[in-house]
């Protein structure tokens, strides 16, 4: 009965997100999220909202430390911490997180992006307490020592491996970031380099743990089935004792300059299957008046099988196995990017070039009207589908308030998405596509004398 009943529930969401936008005039009026934010005197900041549709709470804590943090010449330590902080501390022994959460039916995970590592759980809610204690204990009392940075690293060591060295494609899609930044951090990347995290010291990784994992370098979010009168008290009696440092908390302060000129290079691997090709622009920050458009933009050309360089490339022309395009919008400059991989005899160059020719199109013809509705209704439809769960609205509000800088923007995000007209997108295809310098990054099998192989 329960799984009938959310079926019908979310058939009725996808009906009132769809028909606003397609059949109606108005737009869809979605319900706010209604949080509450205080800031304890450590600085640790804590946001919640009491939902009690179903005997579960979310408790997340998001710090505000990512891969652009990593310190020069030691990239991944932001990622290791994400491995880290499920290791022992003072109080919890090793791999005990994951006893307290998965053993009473609930999960925990963690992810780690350029701008912020994010812990995440899921729990019944009278286990609420005894889950705010240990997300207290591990900001607090982690074991830092030489047995769990030494597990820790060969852990994201192998990672590496495995989705960068094994994948046919990994060093393709590393070179994203490496290849189209000049100065920015975030041309590392965050899931780091082996020799760089092999050369790195207990004293790197217990430094880097000091400046970054503290109470005013954080983020609580609890989301879900409880009482909030008891959650404060809570929060107050396991995170209030925690002491805030006196050192201030480094920011990186580079500016990705302007491109000049437009660049192409080539990459190879070992054994890569077809070639393919990126194309990379710069885009502004996703706190811009402009993402929102760039957004739909994105959507329009990359979203799913009916999106316009699928169809192009794959279906008509039969130039690509794949074709997406990605609008990644972060804290400080951002990416767009159109990638493919070929077809069978097909070149990157000639993938490139009509790639180059569809996206063109963007900025030379208004969006038809109903494509643009399509488009519109699956990026609202997606984030209300998020929203349905406590998980996902304490994830709604963390990306609000570390990448869009306010949480009070989870509530408008989605009015700017539906604001958004097929002027917004033309304007934003000539700013930031069409009038815009670009890098082409080619990438084909390694040839056995460790040159790419020619193009055919």
């Amino acid at each position: 009965m329960l799984r009938r009943s959310l079926i019908l529930g979310l058939c009725g969401l996808l009906f009132l997100a769809a028909a606003p936008l397609a059949a109606q005039p108005g737009r869809l009026v979605v319900p706010p999220l209604e949080f509450r934010e205080r800031v304890l005197g450590n600085g640790l900041r804590v946001v919640s909202l009491e939902d009690h549709a179903s005997p579960t709470v979310s408790v997340q804590v998001w710090y505000e430390v990512g891969g652009k943090d990593d310190p020069p010449g030691r990239s991944g330590f932001a990622h290791l911490f994400e491995h880290l902080m499920f290791k022992s501390t003072r109080h919890l022994a090793a791999e005990q997180f994951d006893r307290m959460t998965e053993d009473v039916g609930g999960m925990n995970n963690a992810s780690t992006g350029e701008d912020r590592t994010n812990y995440f759980n899921v729990v019944p809610s009278n286990h609420l307490e005894r889950l705010l204690w240990a997300e207290a204990e591990r900001m607090s009392n982690l074991n830092v020592d030489d047995g769990n940075f030494r597990s820790e690293r060969a852990v994201v060591q192998e990672e590496y491996r495995q989705r960068v060295l094994a994948d046919p494609y990994g060093r393709f899609y590393e070179a994203f970031n490496r290849r189209s930044y000049a100065v920015h951090p975030y041309r590392r990347g965050t899931i780091g380099n082996i020799d760089e995290l092999e050369a790195a010291s207990l004293d790197d990784v217990r430094d880097f743990h000091r400046r970054y994992y503290r109470p005013d370098n954080a983020i609580l979010i609890v989301t879900g089935d409880f009482e909030p009168a008891q959650l404060d008290r809570w929060v107050d009696r396991y995170f209030s004792p925690i002491p805030r440092p006196s050192a201030a908390i480094p920011r990186v302060t580079a500016v990705e300059p302007a491109r000049t000129r437009d660049v192409r290079v080539e990459e190879t691997g070992p054994a890569v299957p077809l070639p393919a090709v990126a194309i990379t622009w710069l885009a502004p920050s996703a706190r811009s008046a402009d993402a929102a458009a760039l957004k739909v933009l994105a959507a329009l050309l990359g979203n799913g099988e009916s999106s316009r360089l699928n169809q192009s490339l794959v279906y008509r022309r039969e130039l690509a196995q794949e074709a997406t395009f990605v609008a990644d919008l972060r804290v400080d400059t951002g990416l767009l990017v159109a990638y493919a991989v070929a077809a069978t005899g097909k070149s990157p160059a000639r993938l490139a070039e009509t790639m180059r020719a569809d996206i063109d199109q963007l900025a030379a013809k208004p969006v038809p009207a109903a494509e643009l509705a399509k488009v519109k209704t699956q990026l609202l439809t997606q984030a209300l589908l998020q929203r349905q769960t406590p998980l996902g609205k304490g994830m709604a509000l963390g990306d609000a308030i570390i990448t869009l800088g306010d949480v009070r923007r989870v509530n408008a995000e989605l009015d700017d998405l539906q604001a958004v007209t097929a002027a917004d997108v033309r304007r934003v295809a000539r700013t930031y596509l069409a009038g815009a310098r670009s890098v082409i990054i080619e990438y084909t099998r390694q040839a056995a004398a460790g040159r790419p192989e020619a193009a055919k």
